[in-house]
């Protein structure tokens, strides 16, 4: 016998077990893990006269005072941002959220080739 559950109301929420795109949501955090490990790696290479710096203003002054634990936090306060941002408009407008959640997917997709990109450029 197969159960059925319901599918979510505005009410549901992550606080009552109910995660909204819970795929793409799993895909941003996986493309944002990338993206920290990347960037991690290419701030730690040295080639010949090149050294490679992080393109965010905000997380590069972060990067420069609290090193590598600041980059952590600061990243994944944004991804935390951003999944909670989702969660709670997708209670009262789900298309939009997925929106929201499709443009973070994207941006982070674009970052990850750039960087693998721009290695492959400045280290092959």
């Amino acid at each position: 016998m197969k159960h059925d559950s319901p599918a979510p109301t505005r009410r549901d929420s992550i606080i009552f077990g109910i995660v909204f795109f819970e795929v793409e949501t799993a895909l941003y955090i996986l493309l944002s893990i990338a993206d920290l490990l990347i960037t991690h790696f290419l701030l730690r290479q040295q080639i010949e006269n090149l050294q490679f710096v992080e393109a965010n203003p905000v997380a590069r002054e972060i990067i420069n005072h609290w090193g590598p634990k600041g980059m952590v936090y600061f990243k994944f306060g944004m991804v935390a941002f951003i999944c909670v941002l989702t969660q709670i408009i997708a209670r009262y407008r789900p298309f939009t959220a997925r929106l929201v959640l499709f443009f973070a997917i994207v941006m982070m997709l674009y970052v990850v080739i750039y960087s693998v990109r721009l290695y492959a450029a400045h280290a092959g």
